[in-house]
C-alpha cells in the first residue's frame, strides 16, 4: 500500500529580523534528536531562513538523509474567508491583494505536492515550515472548512505527523506535540500568558 508519513513542523524560535534564536536552535537540534530513531527519506524546508536553519540544525541528527528547499512551504496566508470572524480581522491587516490571493494558490500546491500518499511505497518526510502552512495542512486532512485553519496554532518545533494510505481518509497521529522540548523551550510562538 502507497503511504506517506509527514513530520510537519514549525521552524524554532527567530528573532524579529526572521533569524534563529539561541532557543530556536536547540529547539531544532532536540527535535532532530528525537527524529533521529526514525526512517527519514527526506527533509524539506520553507525557503525562508528560519525554516532553512532549522531544517539543517535537525538534519545534523539525520545524517545521509536529503535537505531540500520545497517553495510550497513558505510562510503565506493559505485562505481568507468571505466573512471574517472580528476576533481576526487584523491578522490580514498589511497583506496586499495579490499576496492574499497568491496565498490561496500556494496553499493548492502545497496540498497537491505533499498531502497524498506516496506513489510508489512508502516515505517518510520532515516538512520545516510555518505556523499557518501547518494548520492548513491539519485543516485539509481532517476535511474541516477551509476558515478552520484560523483556529489552529504549533509551537515552535511543535511535532505534528499526519499519515496518507492509499484509499483512506488521512490519519492524524499526532498535533504540536512538545515532548522533545524541555519546559523552558516550549510554548514560544504563542501569544504570552501563563502555561501550563
Amino acid at each position: 500500500m502507497a503511504t506517506r508519513r509527514l513530520y510537519v513542523v514549525r521552524h524554532g524560535d527567530a528573532d524579529e529580523f526572521g533569524e534563529l534564536t539561541e532557543h530556536g536552535r536547540r529547539q531544532a537540534s532536540l527535535l532532530g534528536a528525537r527524529l533521529a530513531g526514525l526512517h527519514v527519506d527526506a527533509v524539506w524546508h520553507s525557503p525562508l531562513p528560519r525554516a532553512a536553519a532549522s531544517a539543517r540544525e535537525l538534519a545534523r541528527h539525520l545524517p545521509d538523509v536529503p535537505v531540500a528547499e520545497a517553495a510550497e512551504l513558505v510562510d503565506h496566508v493559505p485562505h481568507v474567508p468571505a466573512e471574517i470572524p472580528p476576533a481576526w480581522a487584523g491578522l490580514f491587516d498589511g497583506y496586499a491583494d495579490a499576496e492574499l490571493a497568491s496565498g490561496e494558490q500556494l496553499a493548492e500546491a502545497l496540498v497537491a505536492r505533499f498531502a497524498r500518499a506516496a506513489d510508489p511505497g512508502c516515505r517518510h518526510e520532515v516538512l520545516v515550515t510555518h505556523a499557518f502552512q501547518v494548520a492548513w495542512l491539519v485543516r485539509h486532512a481532517l476535511d474541516a472548512p477551509a476558515s478552520r485553519w484560523m483556529g489552529l496554532n504549533s509551537a515552535n518545533t511543535g511535532l505534528t505527523v499526519i499519515d496518507y494510505r492509499d484509499g483512506l481518509s488521512p490519519m492524524i497521529v499526532m498535533f504540536n506535540d512538545m515532548g522533545h522540548l524541555p519546559p523552558d523551550l516550549r510554548w514560544s510562538g504563542f501569544p504570552a500568558e501563563p502555561r501550563p
